[in-house]
């Protein structure tokens, strides 16, 4: 397993781990490697539906000429504040950032250092000047007031960072409250629940999905943009993105792999897809053993091996995803490539639960949390994708 690059380099390489390179954390790789795929269909399918008429484009009104407004000043100015503040410390408390990363970013570690003080107070007023002397080169005596004309793909950059934010703030939200039974069991203290918003760990894939749906459709009907054709567009480029985050799950060792498989491997299924033991896992701790003679930060390996399932929902993705982007030209009807997609989405997680490590709720039939929201999904599919298409003139028009 791969906890970080430095572990990733070593294996082609030779070179030793836990060093600089540390810092890039492998799941985090490919989390960007994963939106930026999904960023990737996700606009050539919406070209492709500005080009045919489903989708109309944006009108919108800008002022041209127009110095740095108070606003922007302040926003650039806290950037810049943010980026000294916290480079100065990181340069002083290197090992604790190559640890996790996204502690140290998000936490108010440095803020009983004065030296960290000024060196903000130096970006952000440096941050600030830069936009002021940008704004100042494009200023013009009288402002002009322009309309814009723009196919909804060309504000992928845009939709594309309001879903994957909204979408990480709920990974981290949801994560949190499948441990907040921990706090009222006196295992964990409310200040290091809540500090688990700021840590490089525990995600919920399904919170990210919700929250960063729920994002993505505000800001849609804030730019007055017709929802459902984009749904029906984004629904593919999910399915695979799901698939290669998965992937960085296994990569990583991060813990969401599978029960415990003592079944004898049948001869036409490599080891490797079996059943797993994780060697290197980031999780890093018990149930484990210590692999022998290993010296590096990450040496544990799991006592048992499990079924390595974000190999299985790589593969599930990866077809669920050739089905959409199969069948996307063929379905005219608006929406139901989405609600195929959600009900496709919830089986998928289903059946993986059953052979997943995850906590089982007493109170709903002995269900996981995820197999609850799976259901869900499932029958949000059946019953959107029957009203999209009983709806009349819902059609893609003619290319």
């Amino acid at each position: 397993m791969y906890p970080d690059l430095s572990y990733i380099l070593h294996d082609l390489f030779g070179s030793q781990p836990d060093n600089f390179f540390s810092v890039v954390k492998t799941f985090g790789l490919f989390l960007v490697i994963s939106i930026l795929t999904a960023a990737y269909f996700f606009a050539k399918e919406l070209k492709r539906k500005g080009e045919n008429g489903t989708l109309q484009a944006i009108t919108t009104k800008v002022i041209v000429g127009e110095p740095a407004s108070p606003l922007s000043l302040i926003l650039n100015g806290l950037l810049g504040f943010f980026l000294g503040f916290k480079l100065l410390y990181i340069a002083n408390n290197f090992p604790d950032f190559q640890q996790d990363p996204a502690s140290v970013l998000f936490s108010l570690k440095g803020v009983n250092e004065t030296m960290s003080w000024i060196a903000g107070i130096i970006g952000a007023a440096l941050f600030a000047y830069i936009k002021y002397a940008e704004k100042k080169k494009e200023q013009l005596p009288k402002p002009v007031e322009k309309t814009l004309k723009q196919l909804p793909h060309e504000r992928i950059g845009d939709i594309t960072v309001v879903s994957v934010v909204s979408g990480i703030v709920g990974a981290k939200l949801f994560a949190m409250i499948e441990d907040i039974d921990l706090v009222f069991e006196g295992k964990m203290t409310f200040g290091s629940w809540l500090s688990m918003f700021f840590s490089g760990s525990g995600m919920a894939i399904y919170g990210g999905l919700i929250l960063g749906f729920l994002g993505g459709y505000l800001y849609l009907k804030y730019l007055k943009i017709k929802p459902l054709p984009v749904l029906d567009a984004v629904a593919p480029a999910l399915m695979i993105s799901y698939g290669t985050g998965r992937l960085g799950c296994h990569f990583s060792g991060d813990g969401d792999w599978g029960i415990t498989n003592t079944a004898a491997k049948p001869d036409w299924i490599p080891q490797f897809l079996w059943s797993y033991d994780y060697p290197h896992n980031v999780v890093n701790e018990s149930p484990g053993n210590l692999i022998e003679g290993c010296t590096y930060d990450y040496c544990n390996v799991l006592a048992e091996a499990v079924y390595p399932t974000p190999l299985y929902e790589f593969i599930m993705a990866a077809a669920i995803f050739g089905l959409l982007w199969g069948l996307r030209k063929r379905i005219k009807t608006v929406g139901l490539i989405f609600f195929i997609y959600v009900f496709l989405n919830g089986v998928e997680r289903f059946v993986i639960e059953k052979i997943r490590v995850n906590d089982k709720y007493d109170w709903f039939f002995n269900l996981t949390q995820a197999e609850m929201i799976a259901l869900g999904l499932m029958i949000i599919g059946i019953i959107g994708g029957i009203i999209v298409s009983q709806r009349k003139n819902n059609l893609e028009p003619a290319t």
